[in-house]
């Protein structure tokens, strides 16, 4: 390891969570304005990655009153507050420049992780064909007296 990669090494933030393009993010920024220090949210969608060790970056879009707006993150900034992770995006490229293209509805990134809600309501009936039969009437009978008990 050679004295460059030490220094960057120290330097290197950690207080960063981990999160890649395509993930809607909260970078919480300070401003100063004279001798005032404020911190101003700037939250869309992360588009472009870069690991480059001490001088990594991330670049985060956003739409504002209708315009794109794009702001480059260095990733060891002290201006740098925080930044908080609101979704999770579910993308098949490490740069997503074509989203400079699209508008409203064509923009969205499906959510990492989701599950459809057809799959999470045929999920209960695929462990119902797997329990015992008398499991299955015991359930039967339970909400057949719940709707009973409701009515």
């Amino acid at each position: 390891m050679n004295s460059v990669e030490v220094i960057e090494r120290e330097i290197q933030r950690r207080d960063l969570p981990p999160f890649r393009s395509g993930d809607t993010v909260r970078v919480h920024v300070r401003i100063r304005e004279g001798d005032k220090e404020r911190t101003q949210v700037f939250e869309g969608v992360v588009i472009r990655r870069r690991n480059g060790g001490g001088s990594g970056s991330f670049t985060v879009r956003k739409i504002s009153y209708g315009v794109g707006v794009e702001r480059i993150f260095p990733d060891n900034s002290p201006n740098i507050d925080r930044v908080e992770i609101l979704a999770r995006g579910k993308v098949n490229q490490a740069r997503l420049f074509y989203l400079r293209d699209l508008q409203g509805k064509a923009a969205r990134i499906k959510e990492r992780g989701a599950k459809t809600e057809a799959a999470a309501a045929t999920a209960p009936a695929a462990t119902e064909a797997a329990a015992p039969k008398s499991s299955k009437v015991k359930a039967a009978k339970a909400a057949k007296a719940k709707a009973e008990a409701t009515a």
